[in-house]
């Protein structure tokens, strides 16, 4: 067991962590105010007529601050035309100027609109990936500079009301602190409070904090980190919830929802924004989803609390640093095997071979073969439904432990069982048995012997309302037991909408893959929402968290002003030829402030620095610089040829 310091106000009963308020314009935010929505125009901030149509939609589509970059003198004087503009219109919404390297471009922002955001890394700072060995005085000078540096913008928004967002992104830690923290979430959060003790030395508090990642697991720890830090402290700023450069598309929504929603469990979060490489306008019904989950989630069932000692919580586990729950093998389950995906079929009237498409399996009648893709599911639960046809090698059968007796000699069958039942059966299955069971199963007479089987995965299930806690606890009175059977984390989404479903499960099973907890993934919804997309989306949530690799990875940018080409038509081209390449991480950025830092972990990256002149990047270093935007792709992917990781996708389809 372990002591750990508290981040949330509970980890077992909901409660939203009550920050200060913050005023922003007429739009205030923390406290008892709703979780506001946001986003950031993409126009250039020099077309006021763009900027000015673009933040309409935006505001009407239900955005409650709009940010707009100002990377120079020039943009950040537009922004007082943009907000005449918008005010005529009948619209005020607060803006949000949006500032890296220019503190003069900040401190006129910070005379125009409501809110400013810097970012630690590189507002007063450098970024030049060296390793500087700091004495403490000279670390100390360092902060001096910055501090110099900072002042006067902190004072400008004291003396006009202006709200500012510290907003430290992970890759762009600066080489200091890299050099003294590493490029860890510990140094994520110390970037932001070096600049808020500034604030504070100033006596200004009208503060906002965010901690981007496009990891969700590191932006999950860091926010962690952050909120532990200021209760230590007694602070209690607002939290600007995101996961930097998620993508488009289903994986960019997952990528949000699995960092978004795993902090909006524990109450944590003021104001959401999730960045898809989109037009912003769809960025907010996305927001809006995540955020409006937890209208209602206020009294639901009581959930068995932690146990508390010295005010710090007693968890077999760290919510800081990621550590997965050891389990002990059961077939292809637990040890080091990946999490293993079950299909649920119950429901249908007739399983065939075509049927097993969506979920993998292309049978080929002429050759009598099946075909698997990356994404094949491992199991199949049929309910009490016995197939009539060869199943394909890879893939396994989970029927009612009432008809197992029926197919207890036939390959790759095995039984479901509901709690204790198993214990009593007669016919179990020598090597696989799955046994149904809640956190109300788990009682320590269940787990003891539970402890003593080595052929049983639990399928651990919730019908609690506040349903990811309730399985977080189950999780951990398991490992406070001692007992590693695998687990199975299963949910039912009753829901009419598939995009809710991909952003519910994200945020159920991504909280507790980011945790290290779960052998599996069980994912049950209403009928109408196709199979393939039940199963794309647990394959993309397995993907989110790193737990599983089945497909390229693509870490792009949402677009601003800053950037140098179309952002969404270029991160399509770039799909349709690399998209076959397995656990491959390409950056793809619009400009240089989202380069190197910001892509992280990519393998490789396509960053634009000029007009029509793009750069190429192996990992952080830079390999071909300026290449004409029209030869970039195919020098993307020579570049990947020449490192080794191309693949041509009649291969991996022979």
């Amino acid at each position: 067991m372990k002591l750990i310091s508290p981040y949330a106000n509970s980890l077992t009963e909901y409660s939203r962590w009550t920050t200060r308020v913050v005023q922003i314009g007429d739009v205030p935010l923390g406290g008892g105010n709703p979780i506001r929505v946001q986003s950031m125009t993409t126009t250039d901030t020099m077309d006021t007529a763009a900027t000015v149509a673009q933040s309409i939609r935006m505001i009407e589509a239900g955005c409650e601050y709009v940010r707009i970059t100002a990377p120079s003198l020039k943009e950040a004087e537009n922004l007082k035309n943009i907000k005449d503009e918008l005010r005529k219109a009948g619209y005020k919404t607060p803006l949000v100027a949006d500032i890296h390297f220019t503190p003069n471009a900040a401190e006129l922002a910070a005379r125009i609109v409501e809110k400013v955001r810097v970012n630690p890394g590189n507002y007063a700072d450098k970024k030049k990936f060296e390793h500087i060995d700091y004495t403490d005085a000279s670390y100390q000078s360092e902060l001096q500079r910055i501090r110099d540096r900072f002042i006067p913008l902190v004072r400008i928004c004291k003396e006009y009301g202006t709200a500012m967002r510290i907003g430290t992104n992970h890759g762009s830690l600066s080489d200091r602190i890299l050099s003294r923290y590493g490029d860890t979430p510990q140094g994520m959060v110390e970037s932001a409070m070096e600049f808020l003790r500034i604030c504070e030395e100033e006596g200004y508090k009208n503060i906002v904090l965010s901690m981007k990642a496009s990891n969700p697991q590191v932006m999950v720890q860091a926010y962690r980190l952050l909120v532990q830090q200021m209760m230590a402290a007694g602070m209690n700023y607002p939290l600007h919830l995101g996961v930097t450069e998620a993508g488009d598309g289903e994986d960019g929504r997952i990528k949000s929802a699995a960092g978004i929603g795993t902090l909006l469990e524990d109450g944590l979060g003021d104001t959401v924004r999730v960045s898809l490489t989109e037009d912003p306008e769809f960025e907010i019904p996305v927001a809006k989803a995540l955020v409006n989950r937890y209208n209602n989630r206020a009294g639901h069932d009581a959930i068995q609390p932690v146990h508390v000692v010295n005010s710090n919580y007693s968890l077999p586990y760290s919510p800081y640093e990621y550590e997965r729950r050891h389990a002990q093998p059961v077939l292809n389950f637990g040890e080091k095997n990946v999490p293993r995906v079950i299909a649920d079929f119950s429901k249908r009237d007739a399983i065939t071979p075509a049927s097993l498409f969506a979920v993998g399996y292309q049978y080929s009648v002429p050759t009598d073969k099946w075909n698997l893709t990356d994404q094949a599911c491992d199991f199949l639960y049929t309910g009490d439904q016995i197939l009539n046809f060869e199943i394909p090698g890879t893939l396994g059968i989970i029927v009612n432990s009432g008809e197992y007796g029926s197919v207890q000699n036939k390959d790759r069958y095995y039984p479901l069982f509901c709690g204790n039942e198993f214990f009593a059966a007669s016919v179990t299955h020598p090597q696989l048995n799955f046994v149904a069971a809640d956190i109300h199963t788990l009682t320590p007479e269940f787990v003891t012997k539970l402890k003593g089987q080595y052929n049983v995965v639990v399928v651990l299930d919730s019908m609690n309302v506040h349903a990811m806690p309730e399985l977080r606890r189950a999780m951990m009175l398991l490992m406070e037991a001692g007992c590693a059977t695998p687990v199975v984390l299963k949910r039912n989404f009753m829901i009419e909408s598939a995009e809710e479903g991909v952003l519910f499960a994200a945020t159920d099973f991504g909280a507790l893959l980011l945790d290290g907890m779960g052998d599996g993934v069980w994912m049950k919804t209403s009928e109408n929402i196709p199979q393939m997309s039940v199963n794309s989306c647990v394959f993309g949530v397995l993907q989110a968290t790193r737990t599983r690799i089945s497909k390229t990875e693509y870490i792009s940018c949402p677009s601003c002003g800053r950037t140098l080409f179309d952002l969404q038509e270029t991160t399509n081209k770039i799909r349709k030829r690399t998209e076959h390449l397995k656990g491959v991480k390409i950056g793809i950025m619009g400009c240089i402030v989202n380069g190197p830092g910001e892509m992280a972990d990519a393998d490789y990256g396509y960053v634009g620095t000029g007009v029509g002149k793009i750069t190429l990047y192996k990992g952080k270093e830079v390999v071909e610089r300026n290449i004409p935007e029209s030869e970039a792709v195919e020098a993307l992917v020579n570049l990947i040829r020449k490192h080794g990781d191309w693949v041509e996708a009649r291969e991996l389809a022979e």
